[in-house]
């Protein structure tokens, strides 16, 4: 939907995040300006906003669990500190959920599925359900990805 309102602006003055999106410019005059012309438009196509969820002109902010700043992207350490406090899981539904949780960061791990391998396999229909040695390392080494997670820089 907003691919089409905004078909114009996205790349150039707002990046578009699922039903989220962040407005942006150069300087602070830029950024207003840019910042009045999406709500024109959000006015002109009758598009809703939900103001209680709106954060205007701020240096930083979280988007779909990951904090954006002008310094690029990163995980949101809050997030991040509950995932390493985890004991490592011990039913498939408890890896499932774990690497549901943990993947949504696998942009920030390199060698993501490499690493998730044992893990994974144990998720295949008519495998028996061993916690190696090797699932821990993985289980372990994910975690520790996640403290150490380094901020993806954002195009100009």
């Amino acid at each position: 939907m907003y691919d089409g309102v905004f078909h114009d602006m996205i790349e150039k003055t707002k990046e578009v995040f699922m039903d989220d999106f962040s407005v942006f410019g150069n300087s602070f005059s830029t950024c207003l300006t840019n910042l009045e012309n999406m709500l024109k438009r959000c006015k002109d196509t009758k598009l809703a906003l939900n103001w209680e969820k709106s954060h205007f002109m701020v240096k930083e902010g979280l988007v779909l669990g990951h904090k954006i700043s002008k310094t690029g992207i990163e995980v949101d350490k809050a997030k991040i500190e509950v995932i390493s406090k985890l004991p490592h899981p011990t039913t498939v539904k408890g890896i499932r959920s774990f690497l549901g949780h943990v993947g949504f960061y696998r942009r920030f791990i390199k060698d993501f599925s490499k690493i998730s391998r044992p893990m994974t396999h144990l998720l295949e229909k008519n495998s028996p359900f061993i916690f190696s040695n090797e699932c821990i390392q993985a289980f372990r080494t994910l975690k520790d990805k996640l403290t150490e997670a380094p901020i993806l820089i954002a195009p100009n």
